[in-house]
């Protein structure tokens, strides 16, 4: 088989927020060990998950279901106040691994729905970020936008108070353009004073929409219930360039590939590096005779300040 020419985006590995919330699971586990419960997904990565549960950690989608007493993680995608009330109610020793972005959000939702505006939450409903920051806003003030069609149906006037807030992992061209919609509707909407979307969503995107102009085919790594890294891929093919998600490298399907030359490689924030590298392992054994250039260089912040564990 002939040789291809990897182009690896500039920016691998967890992005601040993933290696903050990983951490703070290693150090509970080491200080306390088990049992030790996390409230959903520490982070949306199989690989992640998985490694922890074989060290003992349990992984659960309701609060009821720890025990009375019991040690508790709180995700990085975030909590509502009605769980941290609940998690008080049954007397849970917790500890917030919340993304400090994440919060950043949910600060500007109690804000707004203080000021008593609609507010606009767009994101995909039912993520968990989504259902989490919803709690931080008047249930009579809050409206769902996931597309322009959500906006249409607003039955509400133009001199509404209103105010918009975003998940920290879309599209940030498409939270762009429903955020262009919104202003349109209503033209007095405020919003936060920086966008909402995480500074490591959108240099990873941007990073792809450089490998989309040198590449025939791009490779994601990623979980399927991974929203940033499901954004990866959507922005490579609105590029125009086929695009492909993968969890770890047995899944990539070769006829993807076979007849490209230059494949295009990145992952999601919540992805271990040893993915990638796997990834590039596969493509090289079955190509003998690839080479893998790095597109360009950029430094983001290693870790956010830890809570008290």
């Amino acid at each position: 088989m002939s040789s291809k020419k990897i182009f690896l985006a500039r920016i691998q590995g967890f992005c601040s927020g993933v290696a903050t919330a990983i951490e703070i699971v290693e150090l509970a586990l080491k200080k306390y060990g088990t049992p030790l419960y996390v409230y959903h997904e520490i982070v949306h990565n199989t690989f992640v998950v998985d490694a922890f549960r074989k060290r003992g950690v349990i992984f659960i989608e309701n609060i009821a279901d720890a025990p009375e007493g019991s040690r508790i993680v709180f995700s990085a995608h975030g909590i509502s106040p009605a769980v941290i009330k609940e998690a008080d109610d049954r007397n849970l020793n917790y500890i917030d691994a919340t993304c400090p972005l994440v919060k950043k959000v949910h600060r500007e939702a109690v804000r707004f729905s203080k000021q008593g505006r609609h507010v606009m939450l767009i994101g995909h409903k039912g993520h968990e970020e989504i259902v989490g920051t919803s709690g931080y806003v008047r249930p009579e003030l809050l409206h769902y936008i996931q597309n322009t069609d959500d906006i249409r149906n607003l039955n509400l006037s133009k001199d509404t108070p209103a105010a918009y807030v975003t998940q920290t992992t879309l599209s940030a061209d498409d939270a762009m353009q429903l955020i262009r919609e919104l202003k349109h509707k209503f033209p007095d909407i405020q919003g936060p004073d920086k966008d909402d979307i995480c500074y490591a969503t959108q240099s990873r995107q941007d990073a792809v929409k450089e490998l989309a102009d040198c590449c025939d085919a791009i490779i994601i790594c990623g979980s399927p219930n991974s929203s940033n890294s499901n954004r990866l891929r959507e922005t490579g093919e609105h590029a125009g360039i086929p695009s492909y998600i993968i969890d770890h490298a047995d899944e990539l399907n070769l006829n993807w590939i076979r007849d490209q030359q230059t494949i295009g490689i990145s992952s999601g924030a919540s992805v271990p590096e040893y993915i990638v590298n796997d990834l590039i392992e596969r493509i090289r054994l079955s190509f003998p005779g690839t080479l893998v250039e790095t597109i360009g260089q950029t430094h983001e912040p290693k870790i956010f300040p830890l809570p008290e564990i």
